[in-house]
């Protein structure tokens, strides 16, 4: 097992690496002038030249890819060309929001999806079976922009005055605001120190640092923002769950060793879980994984109709703001996120059927 982890690690890191190249290159390829962005359409060719000179974008690509690799090892992600802030800024401050974004989203999906794909196996060509078939269809379908302000639309506006209000915009309520838990606990961090960077990123997971921290306004108030997006979000993961565990079920439901189980006289909700389930689940863990890559594509969109500050908002305003390490950045650390989430989900195989053997 570990000598397999090792070695799947090992070959995520040209993956990573060409995936840095192609981003490099393809972000510096596109339309447009960061100075133009950054400074305005009226800046001069001599303000763009000063420009260029100070970030480093006067020099051939090839040269500009050699200093943002050494730097990428001592892990300098460079400085924002719009803001002219620290990358490494950005991760803190607007990964966590991505993160709990995602994690809530994909809750939803699996509490949903695979209840909803075993009820549908189970009862096949029924009316359940059919309405949940139809409801995965419209699912995968609905694009996540229009459904995000259907949402916003129902809830902010249709039942404003409803116990059902749910906020349209935004992670908190003005005026509510979330201490870090450290401050909290009233620890002392260097200002500056990679603790204190390690620190405020978890404090940024909102949910996260309102629980250890006890403070309740503000956990439920970050629950009601995070309602709308992450529902809004989980809805193709959710039907495509569904369905590949429909499939996966109908599969296994009918293998000889479901019938004799119930040729014994077991109960059918043993048979349906303890038996059926855990054989199927191998197809279903694997579109799990798939889906982390679908939800960071949807939080792009569903960070800039709700207001998320989140990668998603981030990169967008880095991709019209032609703000290069900016995109580089969160990039990197997607593509990281998504190789180290299919390792988990080849690791789970060997848990899942103890037949599959990883080394």
């Amino acid at each position: 097992m570990t000598r397999y982890i090792i070695r799947r690690i090992l070959l995520a890191i040209p993956v990573i690496l060409g995936i840095l190249v192609v981003t490099f290159v393809i972000a510096r390829s596109i339309p447009g002038d960061p100075c133009t962005a950054a400074l305005g359409e009226r800046a001069t060719q001599a303000a763009c030249e000063a420009f260029n000179a100070r970030m480093g974008l006067d020099e051939s690509i090839p040269v500009q890819l050699g200093i943002y690799m050494s730097n990428i090892l001592r892990g300098d992600f460079g400085n924002s060309i719009r803001y002219s802030r620290p990358v490494s800024l950005f991760l803190v401050e607007r990964l966590p929001v991505t993160i709990e974004l995602g994690v809530a989203a994909l809750l939803i999906a699996l509490a949903i999806g695979i209840p909803a794909g075993i009820i549908s196996a189970v009862k096949r060509n029924s009316r359940v079976d059919v309405a949940t078939m139809v409801g995965a269809n419209i699912g995968v379908s609905m694009p996540v922009y229009w459904l995000g302000l259907m949402l916003a639309y129902v809830f902010a506006i249709l039942l404003k005055d409803t116990p059902f209000w749910l906020p349209p915009s935004g992670r908190l309520t003005p005026g509510v605001i979330a201490t870090p838990f450290y401050e909290v606990w009233g620890l002392n961090l260097n200002s500056g120190s990679m603790v204190e960077r390690i620190a405020d990123f978890f404090a940024n997971l909102a949910l996260f640092n309102s629980l250890i921290s006890a403070q309740w306004e503000v956990f439920v108030d970050a629950i009601k923002h995070l309602i709308l997006p992450a529902f809004a979000l989980s809805t193709i993961p959710l039907a495509i769950i569904a369905r590949i565990t429909r499939s996966s079920m109908l599969d296994v439901l009918g293998a000889e060793y479901v019938r004799t189980a119930r040729a014994k006289g077991l109960r059918e909700r043993p048979v349906v879980l303890k038996h059926a389930l855990r054989n199927a689940l191998l197809p279903i863990v694997t579109v799990i994984g798939l889906q982390v890559g679908t939800l960071f594509a949807g939080a792009v969109l569903t960070e800039t109709i709700f207001s998320f500050s989140g990668v998603g908002r981030a990169l967008f305003d880095a991709i019209t703001g032609r703000d290069f390490p900016v995109i580089q950045a969160f990039t990197v650390v997607i593509a990281i996120g998504y190789v180290a989430v299919n390792l988990i989900v080849d690791v789970s195989y060997a848990f899942i059927d103890p037949r599959i053997k990883l080394d």
